[in-house]
């Protein structure tokens, strides 16, 4: 059974700093990813990353956001630097299994950026 298990979200002040993590299972993984969401809009890419460490970032978090993958523990993770309220929204952790043509989801996890 495969399983995506986030966590790192919270509250943090304009400025601050958050890093995502997501532990995944069951199979092996092609690009790994986040996507966040907020009320009303659509769920949007944050940033992904290959296999190889090939990273792609939404221009709105190029240069704030770093996304890194541990292959061997099946983990990606999201730094997050000089957070703004604009990126407060429900993140999601994507992994894809390329041979079986299967995209999974994590869970969500709220970051909350506020004074």
């Amino acid at each position: 059974q495969v399983q995506l298990a986030e966590s790192g979200g919270g509250l943090v002040q304009p400025g601050g700093s958050l890093r995502l993590s997501c532990a995944a299972s069951g199979t092996i993984f092609s690009d790994m990813g986040w996507y966040r969401q907020v009320p009303g809009k659509q769920r949007e890419m944050v940033a992904r990353i290959t296999r190889g460490g090939t990273p792609n970032y939404a221009d709105s978090v190029k240069g704030r956001f770093t996304i890194s993958r541990v292959n061997a523990k099946n983990t990606v993770y999201l730094q997050m630097n000089s957070l703004k309220p604009e990126d407060t929204a429900v993140y999601y952790c994507n992994a894809v299994n390329a041979l079986a043509a299967t995209t999974y989801w994590g869970q969500g996890t709220q970051v909350t950026v506020s004074s």
